[in-house]
């Protein structure tokens, strides 16, 4: 396996193949909400590729000068639970570190709430609905 980052054509479309397996087809979220304003053609993205397959991927996007804010973060279904999540949301955390990024704020689906807090985030809101799903805000203050 390996990970690419970066905002070419044919890596964001390896990514949103991915997030339509797991987010739409999987979860049930509409097109219109998986796919929105942020997914510009400038934007970046890890992904973790097996060959040429995707199987794991997240958007990387800055919330303001000090926070970056992970989403779109998925693992294809048979790739769970190998510990291909948390190697790439850590590798987005060295990347927004030596950015100067202090915090990490995202938005946990409530069935993620332990694979977040194992690796240091805490709840930071109420219960929320997002694209139908029950959702808190998580944060982590970053090492620098």
């Amino acid at each position: 396996m390996h990970t690419h980052f970066g905002c070419e054509r044919w890596h964001q479309a390896a990514a949103f193949a991915l997030r339509y397996d797991v987010f739409v087809l999987e979860q049930g979220i509409s097109l219109q909400d998986e796919f929105d304003e942020l997914d510009t053609l400038e934007r970046n993205y890890f992904v973790v590729y097996e060959q040429s397959l995707a199987v794991a991927t997240i958007r990387y996007q800055k919330k303001n000068d000090d926070t970056v804010q992970p989403d779109r973060f998925c693992v294809r279904k048979e790739h769970r639970n190998q510990g291909i999540g948390r190697t790439l949301l850590l590798l987005l955390e060295d990347k927004a570190t030596k950015e100067g990024f202090k915090f990490s704020i995202l938005s946990a689906e409530k069935t993620a709430l332990s694979f977040y807090q194992a690796l240091d985030y805490s709840v930071n809101s109420e219960e929320y609905l997002e694209d139908g799903i029950i959702c808190v805000e998580m944060i982590k203050k970053l090492s620098s």
